[in-house]
């Protein structure tokens, strides 16, 4: 019986996962067998054999890749498919942060950015960082985060075939976010997340206050929400498929059955043990073996 699968997976339409690559890879790692295409061009898999090092074949593969843009992860084979999904929101499920992008109203951008960096990077502590972040946005009127909404937020490539096709599995999904309710919330009803909980912003008279409404969900708040919900579910996190970017994802990635880095930051990349750098968020239905011909339409 297999216990492992690796799973090669590449941005969509780039065609770098073509028929030569996977014929050099197969010419050039003995013992690897046939691959299984998931998307022509775009996600293969291989069982690995039981009775060979995983690591070395691991190695072999991605010798044989070289410099090409591929993803390359090992996932067990054995409850591959997860009944939750549990995502963190900005530069995960959207593209951008939304702190970042308000920012831009009051002409404190570089300041903002540098702080949310730092923080998404593990130099700062996530709880003050925030609360320093808010507080450079005291006065701004909520009219802002409507227009930042309407004209700037857009989705991660990826994401809304992610969500069509796990609820058409269904597959529960939750977001949890460090960032606020008045994104989150319409971020989840858009995509059809059954589950968010996220921060949210102390308003007065229309404007925000400078101010985050306690309690924090800060750097171990994700982990505890996912067991939460896992415990709500009647699931354990081995049922679970969490994705994240930044250093306070950690601790949910760590305990999650299958915990994807995507786009993260070197350090969290390095703590992960499944990570997308080339891929967009389809890459996770191709994790948990599910082929393009599965996917829902968005």
């Amino acid at each position: 019986m297999t216990k492992e699968i690796l799973v090669l997976t590449t941005a969509p339409g780039a065609g770098v996962l073509n028929a030569a690559i996977l014929n050099q890879i197969a010419e050039t790692v003995p013992g690897l067998p046939t691959a299984d295409i998931l998307a022509r061009d775009e996600a293969a898999e291989f069982a690995l054999p039981d009775d060979q090092s995983t690591a070395a074949l691991t190695d072999a593969v991605r010798a044989s890749v070289q410099d090409k843009a591929v993803d390359i992860n090992v996932v067990p084979a054995r409850g591959r498919r997860k009944k939750l999904l549990v995502a963190d929101m900005e530069s995960t499920i959207i593209e951008q942060e939304c702190l970042d992008e308000l920012a831009a109203d009051m002409d404190v951008q570089e300041k903002m950015v540098d702080i949310t960096a730092r923080a998404m990077r593990g130099e700062l502590d996530f709880e003050p960082a925030l609360r320093a972040r808010v507080a450079m946005l005291a006065g701004l009127p909520v009219s802002a985060l409507q227009n930042l909404y309407d004209t700037r937020v857009s989705l991660m490539p990826g994401a809304a075939t992610l969500l069509a096709t796990l609820n058409a599995h269904a597959t529960t999904c939750g977001l949890v976010s460090g960032g606020f309710r008045f994104f989150a919330e319409k971020i989840a009803a858009r995509l059809d997340f059954d589950l968010f909980q996220c921060n949210d912003l102390d308003i007065a008279e229309h404007a925000l206050t400078g101010r985050v409404l306690d309690p924090i969900l800060g750097r171990t708040a994700k982990a505890d929400i996912m067991q939460t919900w896992c415990s709500d579910l009647g699931l354990t996190p081995a049922d679970v498929i969490a994705v994240g970017d930044g250093s306070n994802d950690l601790a949910m990635l760590g305990a999650a059955g299958m915990g994807v880095a995507f786009r993260a930051k070197p350090t969290v990349a390095a703590a992960a043990k499944v990570t997308i750098d080339h891929g967009d968020l389809t890459a996770l239905l191709y994790l948990q073996g599910y082929k393009k011909s599965d996917f829902a339409s968005a």
